[in-house]
């Protein structure tokens, strides 16, 4: 069994698991399923906005698929729950990003 047969066999038990979600985006990126991977993002963050460990990866899915507008909006939506969060190594992680973009 592959890692994203592993992962959805697990997210029969947890369908609302956003770490076993976000993993199975990672690896559907690494198998070149990027629309899989970008639907399955969006679809953790619109469920659970506060799941800030999406923004950074969706964000550079959406630069790689040559969205760079799209993807800066992310950022600054990532930047925002980070804030709320406390969590100032994402939100340094997303500020950098933002100044990437191209």
């Amino acid at each position: 069994m592959n890692r994203i047969e592993q992962l959805k066999e697990f997210l029969k038990d947890k369908p609302k698991d956003c770490f076993l979600r976000h993993a199975l985006a990672l690896e559907l990126i690494k198998t070149g399923r990027q629309e899989q991977a970008k639907a399955l993002f969006k679809a953790i963050l619109d469920e659970f906005p506060d799941y800030i460990a999406s923004y950074y990866p969706l964000g550079k899915l959406l630069e790689q698929m040559g969205r760079p507008h799209d993807a800066l909006k992310i950022y600054e939506q990532g930047m925002q729950q980070a804030q709320k969060a406390g969590d100032q190594h994402t939100l340094s992680e997303l500020r950098s990003a933002i100044d990437l973009v191209d």
